[in-house]
C-alpha cells in the first residue's frame, strides 16, 4: 500500500459559470472560497477535496484494453462512524476504464466529519493488493460498533467470454479505516454468470450482522438477487444464495438493503422485465435477518429516458432505472429515482417516495427538483435525525447553446415535512461534464452519496476539474449547514432565501407504444452498459 495522503483545502471547480478552475494536477488541492454571504443561496458551501492524483504507477494492473482516464475519481460511497459521527469513511473507483471498471477502488478516512482525509485502500485489484485486474461498485458501511466493511465487484475479461471471471469481495476494517484485511472472495464464477451492482449493510440493531447483496445475470438470461451474510461480525461469510429470481427473462439490478428501527430488513432493487419492456422499483422484506423474504411489493414504475447533452446528443450515463433508498428515525423509508413523468415524457426529473408502514404502501411519487424545464439525474438520498430529508442530485440550469461545454451544477433539496415542501441550495458547480470520463456516455458514477451528521448533511460527490483534462475528476465532501432555498427559474424565488418549492405528484404516464419504445432502449443502454466487459 502506498503512503497515506492527507487532503483537506476547501476546494471546488466552479462559483460563476464564466470562472474556470484547473483542479488538483499542481498539487496545491485546489481553491479556497470566499466565506458565503448571508442569505445567499446561489454560492456553495464550504467543499472539502477527498481524493487527488493517481497513486497506481502505470501497468499495475498487468496491461488492459480501453481507455483508461489516469487521475479521474468516480461513484463515490461515504459511511458515518455510529461510534464517532466526525470519522467519515468514503470509497470511489479509482483511474476509471472506458470499457468497464476502474484500476481500483480506493478510500479515504476523515476524522474532522468531511474536512480532511486520508487516503487507503483495500486489497481488491493488482494495484492495491489483490487479485483482480478492475474493480467496480464501490460501497462502505460501519457497524453499531465501529468496524468498518467495503465491498466490490472485481472481474477479469470480456463478460460471458470464455475465461472471464467476475467476483464479490469485502474487506474488513477493525481500525476506522486506516487498514483493510485480505479480500474475503463472497463468490466467484466464471463465463457462465456475472456478478454485478452489489452494496452492503451493517445492521444498526445487531453488530454481528452485516448483509452483501448483488444481482447474478445467466450468460442463458435471468438475473435474480443474491445474499450473504457475515453474523459473526466478519470473522466468516455464509454461502451465498439467491432470494429473490424474477424469472428466466427478468433481472433484478441495484439491491440495497436498509434497517428499520424493529430490525425489518427490507431490500430495494429495481425489476427488468423484457416481455414486454417495463422497470419497476420493488422491495423484499424479511423478519428473521435475512434468512426468508416476502415476496415482492412494487413501489413504483420507473419512466426514465436517461440523460443527454441538449444540444450534442452524448449520452450521460446517469442513474436511469437505478433508484436509492434510504430510513428515517421513525422507521419511514424514501426512496427517489430519475422519472420523466413530470415533464409528460420529455426529460428526466427527480421523483419521490415514501412508505411509514414498512414498505408495504408508497406514497405517489412527487418531483423534488425545482427546475423541471431541464434534465435532473443521479439523485441520493438521506434522512437527517430531526427526520429532515435530503437529496441531491445533478442537473443543466446552467448549461448554455455552446456545444463545446456542457455546464452542470450539483444541488441539494431538503425537506422538513415529510416531503411537501423543498427548499434547495447549490451544492457545487457549474463544472464543464463534457470533460468527464467517457464510459459508455459522460461518466461520474451510477451513484453519488449524501449522508447527515447532527444539523449538517454531508454531500460526497464528483465535480469536474474544468480545464484539466490529465485529473478529470475529484471525489468532495460539502458540508451543508445553510437553510435557503436555491437559485431556480424564477428570479422572485432567487430573491427570497426562505421560499420553499410545494412538491407537486405525478401518477405514471399511459403506457403508449412510443413511450414503451423510450423506456426500452432507457433499460437497454443500462444493461449495455453494465456489460461492456
Amino acid at each position: 500500500m502506498s503512503p497515506p495522503v492527507h487532503r483537506g483545502v476547501p476546494a471546488l471547480a466552479l462559483i460563476l459559470l464564466a470562472v474556470a478552475c484547473g483542479g488538483g494536477s499542481s498539487g496545491s488541492g485546489g481553491t479556497t472560497f470566499p466565506p458565503k454571504p448571508p442569505g445567499d443561496p446561489t454560492l456553495p458551501d464550504p467543499q472539502y477535496r477527498a481524493s487527488y492524483l493517481s497513486p497506481f504507477s502505470a501497468g499495475c494492473d498487468g496491461g488492459q484494453a480501453g481507455v483508461v482516464y489516469t487521475n479521474a475519481e468516480v461513484e463515490p460511497m461515504v459511511a458515518v462512524d455510529p461510534t464517532n459521527p466526525s470519522r467519515l469513511i468514503g470509497v470511489w473507483q479509482q483511474d476509471r476504464w472506458s470499457n468497464g471498471g476502474a484500476r481500483g477502488n480506493m478510500t479515504g478516512v476523515s476524522v474532522d466529519g468531511g474536512r480532511t482525509w486520508t487516503e487507503r485502500s483495500a486489497p481488491f485489484t493488482r494495484c492495491t493488493g489483490g487479485e483482480f485486474s478492475r474493480a467496480s461498485d464501490p460501497w462502505v458501511t460501519i457497524s453499531p460498533t465501529g468496524i468498518a466493511y467495503q465491498i466490490a465487484i472485481a472481474f477479469e475479461g470480456q463478460t460471458f467470454a470464455a475465461g472471464s471471471s467476475s467476483a464479490v469481495l469485502v474487506s474488513r476494517s477493525a481500525d476506522g479505516g486506516d487498514t483493510w484485511s485480505p479480500a474475503v472472495t463472497i463468490i466467484l464464477d466464471d463465463a457462465s454468470a456475472f456478478n454485478d451492482k452489489e452494496s452492503i449493510t451493517a445492521d444498526p440493531t445487531d453488530a454481528t450482522h452485516v448483509y452483501a447483496v448483488w444481482d447474478r445475470l445467466g450468460a442463458n438470461g435471468g438475473g435474480p438477487t443474491w445474499i450473504s451474510r457475515t453474523t459473526d461480525g466478519g470473522a466468516s461469510w455464509e454461502r451465498a444464495r439467491s432470494i429473490y429470481d424474477p424469472g428466466p427473462n427478468c433481472q433484478t439490478i441495484n439491491n440495497q438493503i436498509v434497517v428499520l428501527p424493529d430490525g425489518t430488513l427490507v431490500d430495494f432493487f429495481t425489476q427488468l422485465d423484457t416481455t414486454p419492456s417495463s422497470q419497476t422499483l420493488r422491495v423484499i422484506r424479511s423478519l428473521d435477518k435475512g434468512l426468508t423474504w416476502s415476496g415482492p411489493i412494487d413501489v413504483s414504475p420507473v419512466q426514465a429516458l436517461g440523460t443527454r447533452d441538449p444540444e450534442t446528443g452524448t449520452p450521460v450515463r446517469d442513474a436511469a432505472i437505478l433508484g436509492a433508498i434510504t430510513t428515517g428515525p421513525d422507521g419511514s423509508l424514501v426512496a427517489v429515482w430519475q422519472d420523466s413523468r413530470f415533464s409528460a415524457g420529455q426529460r428526466d426529473g427527480i421523483a419521490l417516495s415514501r412508505s411509514t408502514d414498512g414498505g408495504f404502501t408508497w406514497s405517489t411519487a412527487a418531483r423534488v427538483n425545482r427546475d423541471p424545464t431541464v434534465p435532473a439525474f443521479v439523485p441520493s438520498v438521506a434522512v437527517r435525525t430531526d427526520g429532515t430529508i435530503g437529496v441531491t442530485y445533478y442537473d443543466f440550469r446552467s448549461n448554455t447553446s455552446d456545444r463545446a461545454t456542457l455546464p452542470t451544477d450539483y444541488w441539494l433539496a431538503r425537506s422538513t415535512d415529510g416531503g411537501a415542501t423543498w427548499r434547495e441550495s447549490r451544492v457545487g458547480g457549474p463544472f464543464d461534464l463534457a470533460i468527464a470520463p467517457y464510459a459508455g456516455g459522460l461518466f461520474l458514477g451510477d451513484y453519488q452519496s449524501l449522508v447527515g451528521i447532527g444539523s449538517t448533511f454531508v454531500p460526497f460527490y464528483v465535480a469536474v476539474n474544468n480545464g484539466d483534462l490529465s485529473n478529470r475528476t475529484d471525489v468532495f465532501a460539502s458540508l451543508v449547514t445553510s437553510a435557503g432555498a436555491s437559485a431556480s427559474v424564477a428570479l422572485a424565488e432567487l430573491l427570497d432565501a426562505d421560499a420553499p418549492m410545494r412538491a407537486s405528484t405525478a401518477e405514471p404516464l399511459p403506457m403508449t407504444p412510443g413511450l414503451r419504445l423510450k423506456l426500452h432502449e432507457s433499460a437497454r443502454r443500462v444493461r449495455e452498459r453494465r456489460l461492456t466487459r
